[in-house]
């Protein structure tokens, strides 16, 4: 075997924590919070105008922030505001300003993505927490450990959706920071953080919110350079959507601390369903107490599926398996699958029924064509047995064939074709019932109070109350209890007059009576001292946060901390590096006077020994890289790098950071672009941390990027000035899932050794793909990529290290480049001049690309 690959190990679980455990809600809109809301959400998190990785979204503005917060803890809920997209050096004043207003309208954490805004966000408001993104990219305890000695301090961490329940366990057993997994939604196939497809393709950048879902088009498999057949299997990179309901005892005893459903673009009703089918899950949890799995039961699975539904898996939680969690037929939602048609005549469309279906249900025809208008429409009238009826219920015998008519809506029934699936669009009875559970007048889900009453002779009364969270208030009253003559206090009647809340949003649980034995208390004191407890407990509530402490001078500290940190090293000629990915390659790049580091990157870890004794007899400097993502036991992997006695490494994780720091203290570690450098904080936080140099973040354009040539040293960065832009970074293995039977590296044959694969997109790009050695896979973008016309700018700004990155090139288009971009560098040849004979693509960073044509 030529890789290296993690050992395997199975989760073992026994008895759930007593820990309580967060239900977290997403809420792209208003009506979505208060679905979330009324059906039992303990935590919703929302994003704002700016900032979010759903600017889809509709959002909420900054000036409504406060009260909003505000209502969701006066229902007892918590509310999580997410900043999570790279940050650019322009933007940090409004970020600044953005996490003040938060602060102080009592959020309770922000969710971010950007390490130099997490730093920022410590400094600037030390009491508000700090969540990392699952775009953070941290996937393994050694990354946590990495954010901590950065000076992030999380308070939680989301998960990558690429984790087994065995390194989730590892996650929460080896970081002190709570751990949130998503059980619910859309699947990214590639890591978060880590997707720049969009930015190749379309000039929008997924680590700016404006992801453009590049991976749910069509692609054509291109293997050896010729079309492979995949049959109606178009939609290669495609997931299904994730749906971990049966896993929630076992996340539970693992001890996750909040349990996140995915959807701010979706709308409340798919909210209120999740909502409903995960509260009940963990409450029943809670209540029997052991980590049994919960079974699907069909009310369950239909009300999921009917809401949004690509076709469920439970990802990745329980191993590897690329045959499952990308199915490839369809990239959009379809609900719960009805059946095949069977026959097509005048009197109607017969279809061979698996479920049960209802005069008014909304219907689609699947030809195998999501690409085209597909027939579609409401049901109009239904016949079993050649009878007309109303429904089709769960007490029918299935399979069961039935005649279909359309209503009005049946455009294009003539092209509904025997053999054609059917799955079930719309349930106007379940809509409605979805609806109704959010649109009330007065609270529907309320929270447990713990109420003592104190009532003792010659003492004055008073009444307690404490929630969920913990917060307390007592209500103190003047009058002095009697002796009983006639109607003692007790508990029927305390019951009674302090469990009347009704237009509050609490319930009376805990009942404690400390009172004298026979002890008169007047009803309308009792009433009295209950309203009064109450609205304090309400305005103690939506107060909660807003008093924290905040520096307002952390940005300026900052600045002065960077600019304490600028050293002018001697001034120099330009460098070209060079990142290979062929032995063919390396030996190109060893021999070439202007050449002087060697950066190797292969699928095949051996390969860097072989590269190593190419580079350095000649003088070069050897620097393998990392893989672009570590997962909990993947230390060989490094340690069989470092085993090549390189004269650095090219770092692509924190994890990776983590752990070489203190395995190799003095190798000379260069941080790559994976780190997603975009703003002076954080290249700063990294250069002060040890990093020789960095690659900034792709995301920064020309104009971002000279913006921040500005604010930090120039020597602190390294440039790629010519590259195949690296788009989907993804656990799912292309080579596995459709030139194997297998499910993973244990069974598939590992045809990566032997094929060269592409994915050719509808205007005729071949995009390459690669596997790494960790077995995950990147898709690169077919046309190179080209900053020449940038270089005299980089130049004068102070930049002397510069970089171009190879994928497939043979020797002849190697030597071409490097002779190009050499003469650029040393003044002899014009920039115009070196993207034309390329032909790259001329700019850096958003680029217009093949998603931006018609």
């Amino acid at each position: 075997m030529n890789k290296l690959l993690p050992n395997s190990a199975s989760a073992t679980f026994e008895r759930v924590s007593p820990a309580v455990v967060e239900l977290l809600a997403p809420a792209g809109s208003r009506e979505a919070m208060k679905a979330a809301v009324e059906n039992g959400a303990d935590g919703v998190y929302f994003g704002l105008d700016d900032f979010n990785a759903r600017l889809r979204a509709p959002n909420f503005t900054l000036e409504e922030l406060p009260e909003i917060v505000a209502w969701l803890h006066e229902r007892g809920v918590r509310a999580y505001v997410t900043l999570n997209t790279l940050i650019f050096p322009a933007e940090l004043q409004e970020a600044t300003r953005i996490l003040l207003v938060c602060s102080n309208a009592g959020v309770d954490a922000v969710m971010i993505q950007d390490l130099g805004v997490a730093y920022l966000a410590r400094q600037l408001v030390p009491e508000l927490p700090i969540h990392a993104s699952t775009q953070m990219t941290l996937t393994a305890p050694e990354s946590v450990a990495a954010a901590e000695e950065l000076g992030l301090h999380l308070a939680r961490v989301v998960a990558p959706r690429e984790l087994d329940l065995q390194q989730i366990a590892e996650f929460v057993s080896q970081t002190k920071v709570e751990v949130e997994v998503f059980v619910h939604g859309a699947l990214c196939v590639a890591y978060s953080g880590q997707c720049l497809t969009s930015e190749a393709l379309g000039g929008r950048s997924a680590n700016r919110g404006e992801c453009a879902q590049a991976c749910r088009l069509p692609f054509d498999l291109i293997v050896d350079g010729k079309l492979h057949d995949t049959g109606d299997v178009k939609y290669l990179l495609s997931p299904r959507d994730l749906a971990a309901y049966t896993d929630v005892p076992r996340l539970i005893a693992i001890g996750v601390k909040s349990l996140k459903i995915e959807g701010r673009l979706k709308g409340p009703e798919y909210v209120a369903a999740t909502v409903q089918a995960y509260r009940r899950a963990i409450d029943e949890t809670l209540a029997q107490g052991t980590a049994k799995s919960l079974q699907w039961d069909e009310a369950t699975r239909y009300r999921l599926e009917m809401v949004f539904s690509r076709g469920f898996t439970p990802g990745y939680l329980h191993r590897i398996d690329h045959q499952a969690v990308v199915e490839g037929r369809f990239p959009k939602k379809r609900g719960p699958y009805l059946g095949r048609v069977v026959g097509v005549d005048r009197r109607g469309i017969r279809v061979q029924l698996e479920r049960p279906l209802a005069l008014g249900d909304g219907i689609v025809f699947d030809a195998g064509r999501p690409d085209l208008e597909e027939v579609g429409g409401r049901i109009y009238a239904l016949y079993v047995n050649g009878k007309k009826s109303s429904a089709v219920g769960t007490d029918a015998k299935f399979p069961l064939t039935v005649t279909l008519q359309l209503g009005r809506d049946k455009t294009g029934v003539h092209r509904v074709r025997v053999g054609d699936r059917v799955w079930k669009t719309s349930d106007p009875r379940l809509e409605a019932e979805l609806s109704a559970s959010y649109n009330v007048t007065q609270p529907r889900w309320r929270r447990p109070l713990r109420a003592t009453l104190h009532a003792k002779l010659g003492e004055p009364l008073s009444l307690t109350l404490e929630d969920h969270w913990g917060l307390s208030v007592t209500a103190r009253d003047e009058y002095i209890p009697q002796p009983a003559s006639e109607r003692a206090i007790d508990d029927s009647t305390a019951r009674e007059q302090i469990g009347r809340l009704g237009n509050t949003p609490f319930y009376l649980g805990e009942l404690v009576l400390d009172v004298t034995e026979s002890v008169y208390v007047p009803l309308s004191r009792l009433n009295a001292l209950r309203r009064r407890a109450v609205e304090e407990l309400i305005r103690l509530r939506r107060t909660i946060g807003c008093n924290r402490v905040t520096c307002p001078s952390a940005p300026e500290d900052i600045r002065c901390a960077i600019e304490r940190h600028k050293v002018s090293p001697p001034a120099e000629a330009p460098i070209l590096n060079v990142l290979c990915r062929t032995l063919e390659q390396v030996e190109v790049a060893a021999s070439h006077p202007q050449v002087a580091t060697v950066y190797t990157d292969f699928e095949n870890l051996r390969w860097h020994t072989l590269a190593a004794e190419i580079i350095q007899p000649r003088g070069k400097n050897f620097v393998p890289a990392t893989l672009r993502i570590m997962k909990p036991r993947e230390h060989a992997f490094l340690r069989a790098i470092l085993a090549t006695n390189p004269d650095a490494i090219l770092v692509r994780n924190l994890a990776a950071w983590q752990l070489l720091r203190h395995w190799a203290p003095e190798l000379p570690l260069v941080g790559d672009y994976a780190l997603n450098v975009a703003n002076e904080i954080t290249a700063w936080l990294l250069m002060k941390a040890g990093f020789s140099c960095l690659t900034p973040s792709y995301d920064l354009n020309g104009e971002q990027l000279l913006e921040l040539l500005e604010r930090v040293p120039p020597h602190w960065f390294e440039i790629t000035i010519h590259q195949h832009m690296p788009m989907f970074h993804m656990e799912h293995c292309v080579f596995c899932r459709f030139l194997s039977a297998g499910h993973d590296y244990t069974d598939c044959g590992r045809p990566c050794d032997w094929h060269r694969v592409a994915l050719r997109d509808r205007m005729n790009f071949a995009h390459p793909v690669k596997a790494d050695a960790g077995c995950r896979n990147t898709v690169y973008n077919a046309v190179p990529q080209s900053a020449a016309e940038y270089v005299p700018k980089f130049l004068s700004a102070g930049v002397r290290r510069y970089r171009i990155e190879f994928i497939e090139e043979d020797n002849v288009r190697t030597r071409e480049a490097l002779d190009a971009y050499a003469d650029l560098l040393r003044g002899a040849k014009r920039a115009n001049d070196v993207w034309r004979e390329l032909k790259a693509i001329s700019k850096l960073g958003v680029t217009r690309g093949s998603l931006d044509h018609d």
